[in-house]
This record gives structure tokens, sequence and C-alpha cells, in this order.
């Protein structure tokens, strides 16, 4: 820090001191801002999956995964998952991998019996090659997405006979959701904040039906909240399915996008509710099909 009785003393030299800091820290914030771009971007061509033991057979079935991953997450194109025309390159997606790694989930812990390397879990982390990535974009129609991903607050409420409650940033019965939703926005590559108790309790949406509460109120919450949008979610258990059915609502641009998801797990509706606004804001088309007005 500059010393301010010696700033009325020798104004000469203290400027000059100062102007140097200035060039120092100019320069050291823009390392700094330089690299968390270079890793923001890289993280957009990186990939986790989980795989039993370090075998190529299970290498490779991680490296195709984690390509559909990767288009889905540079692009935004929630549309890829599960496109046939992605066959072919995941039959190949060790060409598209630039380096990879492994993490023992059972790090530190003993083996079990019968349990050797081959079948203990462990998370394999891709980089694909970025150049490689964005060509087979342009052959499938699309391309990266690069532009600012606006942060989104996300509302789920969560309904399973009685039990209704909404997700929560501090809550313990929404733990697991929690986690999954964090999960499901680092695998779409998306930013997301998620309500506090006390926020929803002050705004009086503690146990309120989300899709009766009008947008502009859970727009003013979200930015609050840090986000840019709000993103809601209604799931709902259903014993015939064996799932979740899931509706999701996002305004934006002067529209209401709506879409649904049937008999799914909560973290691949996560995985299409996160991934569907990110279709939606990367101009990849609507998870409906259209958008309502």
């Amino acid at each position: 820090m500059v010393d301010l009785p010696m700033t009325r003393r020798q104004p000469v030299l203290t400027w000059l001191g100062a102007a140097s800091i200035v060039r120092i820290f100019l320069a050291v914030a823009m390392v700094w801002c330089s690299g968390a771009m270079a890793v923001a971007g890289a993280d957009l061509y990186r990939a986790q999956t989980v795989v039993t033991g370090q075998g190529e057979a299970n290498r490779i079935t991680g490296f195709a995964a984690g390509l559909e991953d990767v288009l889905i997450k540079v692009s935004g194109a929630q549309k890829l998952a599960a496109d046939r025309r992605l066959a072919a390159y995941k039959s190949n997606a060790k060409s598209f991998v630039r380096a990879f790694s492994y993490r023992d989930q059972f790090l530190g812990k003993p083996i079990r019996d019968e349990q050797g390397t081959r079948d203990r879990p462990y998370d394999l982390t891709v980089d694909f090659d970025e150049k490689k990535i964005d060509e087979l974009l342009k052959a499938l129609g699309l391309k990266p997405w690069l532009s600012h991903r606006p942060r989104l607050a996300v509302f789920v409420e969560m309904e399973n006979g009685s039990r209704d409650f909404i997700v929560t940033a501090d809550g313990a019965q929404s733990d697991l959701q929690r986690d999954a939703l964090l999960a499901a926005a680092d695998r779409r590559g998306m930013n997301i904040v998620l309500p506090s108790m006390a926020a929803l309790a002050k705004s009086g949406l503690e146990g309120a039906k989300l899709e009766t509460v009008p947008s502009s109120s859970l727009a003013s919450l979200a930015t609050e909240q840090g986000g840019e949008l709000a993103l809601v979610g209604h799931l709902v258990w259903n014993d015939r399915e064996l799932g979740w059915v899931t509706r999701w609502r996002m305004d934006w641009q002067g529209r209401t996008h709506r879409w649904q998801i049937r008999g799914v797990t909560f973290d691949e509706a996560f995985r299409r509710g996160i991934g569907g606004a990110a279709q939606i804001l990367s101009d990849n088309g609507d998870p409906a099909g259209r958008a309502r007005r």
C-alpha cells in the first residue's frame, strides 16, 4: 500500500512508484484473466464419466460417452443427445482425445474380497482436441457456443406423494437433488445458482407451487440470488412409469419456452432441463420444437 504521509512529502517519487505498481497490477490482471478464460474454454472441451477399471475396453466406452457430452457442452445443442449421426464418430472417439486421466473413487480404501483393479470404479476425465471438436460440430451443421453464457437461477419443485419441496442451496432435504443439479450444470457447461431457504421464505415462495408463480416474481428473485434469468422445473413422481414427469419453463427474449420429459431419473431430468435451457440460449432451437408466446 502507498504510505499517505510519504505521498505528500515526495509526490514525484510516489507517482512514479504508483504508476509502476499500476502497470504491474494490470499485467498480472491480464495474465490472470487470460488464464481464467483459457481454463473456462478448456473446460468446455473436457468430459468426465465413470468407468470400471482402467482397461482399454472400458476406456474406449468412456471416450465415446465423453465425446457426446463434449459436443453438447461446446455447442449448447441438447438435441445431439442420442443423435444417430454420432454413432460413427463415437466408435472412433479415441482419435478426438488429447489427454485423459483417472481418479480412483475408492482411493485409500482397502480392496474388498473378489475386487481387484479391474472392477474398481474410476472417474475418467477426458480432454478433447478443440480443433477436431469444432470441425466435427461444423460437419454436423453446428458451431461452438463461445459467447457469454447467462447464469441460470434454477427453481425446482419436487413432488412425491405428500412430500413436496423446493430444491435449495442450503436445505438438508434436497442434498441429493442439489448435487445432481450442480453435476448436470457442469456437464452441460452452464453456471447455476439455487435459492436459499431464507430467500424463499422472504419472498413468500416457501412451499408455493412454482408453476403458479408469475415469471416476473421469479425474475426478481433470480437477480437477487445472482442469476441472470430463471429456469423453473416441476418434477412429479409417477409410480406407473417408475420415473419423474418433469415440466420446464424459461422466459427468453420475450417468449416463454416450455418442454417436458417423462419417466426418467431426476439426474436425467436435470440434465435435460439445463440442457434445454442451453439449447435455447445458444440459438439451437426450442427443446419442444416450438416456442410459446
